[in-house]
């Protein structure tokens, strides 16, 4: 019985160790907000990147689709990278996704960003096909603007699927105050030298030129590592 309880002791601080240290496997699972976004990944990691994206960008949403599972996998889990998502806002449809990836607690965003990215060609044809009408609705100023977008892009349904309920989500939509700091956040980080078109990415504080796919992006993450 002795030897019993000392390898189940053994077990635990085994287990405690891998959980508490950098070696544990579930670091994608770590989130937390940050004065730009939000910081997805072990926060002690060699290295550090910071990705600028747009909702509405079908390049960010090529990304996603290429770039998200090897990330999540072979970097993010293992804590070998830490990953900071940065908003840059390129039009009313684009905050109005910022606010609903953005609603409820922070450990939410990880699957509202993926959700929305994933299924951007599900949902972005009004943005390219619109009535004029639709588009002065859509500029209304405030929340009422902003309702009608997730109406006729279907992003009601869309944050239904996450579990949200109506009422919460028009909350989102009208924070005021949020929506003034996204844009805010937004137009100082596409004035930072070197983030000229989306997805951009830096690496450890450094701008990477040129560095707009995963392919791309992988090369100088092997560099980093």
């Amino acid at each position: 019985m002795k030897l019993k309880r000392l390898v189940q002791a053994m077990a635990l601080v085994a287990a405690a160790s891998l959980i508490g240290g950098a070696t544990r496997l579930n670091w994608d699972a770590e989130v937390v907000a940050t004065d730009f976004g939000h910081r997805i990944g072990n926060p002690d990691a060699k290295v550090k990147v910071v990705e600028y994206l747009s909702y509405t960008c079908p390049h960010c949403a090529e990304f996603a689709r290429q770039g998200e599972a090897p990330i999540k996998l072979g970097y993010l889990a293992p804590g070998k990278i830490n990953v900071e998502i940065r908003h840059l806002v390129r039009d009313p449809v684009d905050l109005t996704v910022g606010l609903l990836v953005t609603c409820g607690p922070t450990a939410r965003f990880p699957g509202n960003h993926t959700e929305f990215l994933n299924g951007q060609e599900r949902w972005i044809g009004p943005l390219n096909k619109h009535t004029t009408a639709q588009r002065q609705r859509w500029t209304t100023r405030g929340g009422e603007g902003r309702r009608a977008i997730a109406t006729d892009f279907g992003f009601y349904d869309i944050m239904e699927r996450r579990g949200y309920r109506r009422a919460e989500v028009d909350r989102c939509l009208s924070d005021e105050a949020k929506a003034q700091r996204l844009a805010e956040i937004s137009a100082k980080e596409w004035d930072r030298p070197g983030v000229d078109a989306t997805p951009s990415f830096a690496i450890n504080g450094i701008v990477m030129p040129g560095t707009h796919t995963w392919p791309a992006l992988e090369r100088q993450l092997k560099e980093f590592l």
